[in-house]
């Protein structure tokens, strides 16, 4: 059977929230794309990450129903993961290309760019509470980020997140590379607070990327 370590990403800071992940931390035990795709549509976690060269960083990342290039969510996830397990790496590499990776305390950081993050749209509400009123999903198509400023001086957003991609993930929890969007939309550090009690962190950087960063709980661990 296949060793799978579970985890929550991007809890808020009493360790509420904070969106399931999948990691399988042996790649090669499950090499397939099909054999992948499986596991991950059974899973139903809005991702779940393979680590294919711990040496490398090399990863793998799959929604139930598709592969992504680039997700904030499980990259912070891994790396969180592979520091408690005293490996914890400077860089990852998903197929978008490297992702820096560091520590700050109870938070991880990795940094994304705003390239690697295509097909998604946000859309902005008049309140906190207007975005907490929108059914889940709201009608329409595609990718959506609905957000309001809940402290626009201080930087905090109220957000949540609807795929609309046809899969069993009608809301995302919490999602790394929205955020990243969302940033860059706006360029400035937000501190986002999605979903049911999740907490994302973010900062535009010199060198163009976003770091996105959060805590995480393990929830199981294989292994």
């Amino acid at each position: 059977m296949t060793e799978l370590d579970v985890l929550r990403v991007f809890c808020g800071p009493d360790g509420a929230g904070g969106n399931p992940l999948g990691v399988i931390r042996d790649g090669s035990a499950l090499p397939g794309t099909a054999e992948r795709a499986a596991l991950a549509a059974e899973l139903g976690f809005s991702e779940t990450v393979f680590l294919d060269d711990v040496t490398r960083g090399t990863v793998d990342i799959r929604t139930p129903g598709v592969r992504l290039p680039f997700a904030g969510h499980p990259l912070v996830g891994l790396a969180w993961l592979l520091r408690s397990l005293g490996r914890p790496p400077r860089t990852l590499r998903p197929p978008a290309g490297e992702v820096a990776v560091r520590y700050d305390g109870d938070l991880t950081w990795v940094h994304g760019r705003i390239e690697w993050v295509p097909g998604r749209r946000t859309e902005r509400y008049a309140s906190a509470a207007e975005v907490d009123r929108l059914p889940s999903p709201p009608p329409g198509e595609g990718w959506l980020y609905a957000w309001a400023w809940q402290d626009e001086a201080a930087g905090v957003v109220r957000a949540r997140a609807f795929p609309r991609r046809g899969d069993n993930v009608v809301e995302d929890e919490a999602t790394g590379a929205a955020a990243l969007l969302l940033t860059h939309e706006l360029g400035r550090p937000l501190d986002i607070r999605q979903g049911v009690g999740s907490q994302i962190l973010t900062r535009p950087r010199a060198d163009g990327t976003i770091a996105v960063g959060g805590r995480c709980v393990l929830l199981r661990r294989s292994g």
